[in-house]
């Protein structure tokens, strides 16, 4: 007789099975550790009409605030959780007209956006795609019109063992692995490293552009 096969949650299952809890409190919580999403908001291209994707959408808080302040722009989120997607839509249910929710895995070999975008938007997602931040970073240029954006903001390193173990067990790496990815791809349109919590942690915001003479994928 063979022994019983150990089933391996994928990374996607476990960070669906994360939030099955933390959708619950998640707003209430995380705007105390989430530094620079509204600054990295306002450094998004400011036209007309653009096709914004953000990967691990979340809550909606994003979705919300853009919705809010481009009426014309026509907004997609994507995240794994299930548990979130569901609060997302309470909160988008205004603006359900142009905005789109998908209950996705994103990366290579995954999905792939039937429409290229404008603005490809990351906050606080990547540190959690462990394996795959290469995958998610290579699809969203893929996904992403030449000449388009790229925005992130995340979590970037500490000095403290303790602290970016304790991250860890949150499913958050801290090794300042991102940036070297994000260069590779894109062109750096900014790049800031700021501290968090008096330097407790630093976190990171990039905003970068898909060269025009990129083929299409």
């Amino acid at each position: 007789m063979n022994p019983p096969q150990e089933h391996t949650p994928s990374q996607p299952q476990i960070i669906q099975q994360y939030y099955r809890w933390h959708a619950r409190i998640y707003d209430a919580t995380r705007w105390c550790f989430l530094f620079g999403r509204r600054r990295l908001l306002s450094l998004l291209p400011q036209r007309p009409a653009l096709r914004v994707v953000e990967i691990g959408c979340g809550t909606g808080v994003n979705l919300r605030r853009l919705a809010r302040q481009h009426p014309d722009w026509q907004l997609t989120g994507i995240d794994v959780s299930r548990h979130m997607l569901d609060r997302a839509f309470k909160a988008l249910k205004p603006y359900t007209m142009r905005v789109f929710l998908l209950e996705k895995s994103y990366g290579k070999g995954h999905f792939h956006l039937k429409e290229k975008a404008d603005v490809i938007l990351f906050s606080y997602s990547l540190t959690m795609i462990n394996p795959g931040f290469e995958a998610a970073i290579e699809q969203a240029h893929d996904d992403l019109k030449p000449g388009g954006c790229i925005a992130v903001v995340d979590f970037h390193d500490t000095l403290f063992s303790w602290f970016r173990q304790w991250m860890r067990l949150n499913h958050v790496r801290m090794e300042g692995h991102l940036l070297p990815v994000l260069k590779q791809h894109f062109e750096t349109e900014r790049c800031e490293i700021r501290r968090a919590f008096g330097g407790l942690w630093r976190y990171m915001i990039f905003v970068g552009s898909k060269p025009r003479s990129s083929a299409d994928a």
